[in-house]
């Protein structure tokens, strides 16, 4: 999957990050936490912090310990709650961590990494209800598959 932007759900207003795939273009919209957006907004617009972030912080501390992240899976949804799980590998040694989506995206990004989402959870997030206020999930879906790149612009905070 790639990140094809981070829009505001226009009803909850908050972030979501939408993972899209290249070959299908089938879309998951995975909802996070501002301060998650920002740091990935930051790393898609390439601008620079006076500081580490947090999860700047982390790639560095893996990039220490000579830890490479070889992809994060998106592997379960339950109860509109997405999980996800990194995949990393030491020496010869692999190393599995459980992580939110968001997070785990961000480290991603930040190590270049590939992004990957199970079958199963692009299946059962298509049956998902993302609103009770919208009328089915099915308005939503079709907001965000009709984004052009040009509606994504910067994420504003």
């Amino acid at each position: 999957m790639k990140i094809k932007g981070l829009v505001v759900d226009p009803i909850s207003k908050m972030p979501i990050v939408v993972l899209e795939d290249p070959h299908s273009r089938q879309i998951l919209p995975i909802w996070i936490g501002v301060f998650e957006a920002n740091a990935i907004a930051l790393t898609i617009e390439n601008v620079p912090t006076p500081r580490p972030m947090t999860h700047d912080l982390l790639r560095n501390f893996l990039e220490k310990l000579d830890i490479s992240i070889e992809k994060i899976v998106v592997n379960d949804v339950r109860n509109n709650t997405f999980y996800a799980l990194i995949h990393c590998l030491h020496d010869a040694t692999r190393i599995v961590i459980d992580s939110r989506p968001s997070d785990a995206i961000a480290l991603a990004l930040r190590m270049s990494s590939p992004i990957f989402v199970e079958d199963e959870v692009v299946r059962k997030a298509h049956g998902l209800k993302f609103d009770e206020n919208l009328e089915g999930s099915e308005k939503l879906r079709k907001w965000l598959e009709g984004l052009t790149p040009e509606e994504f612009g910067k994420y504003k905070m």
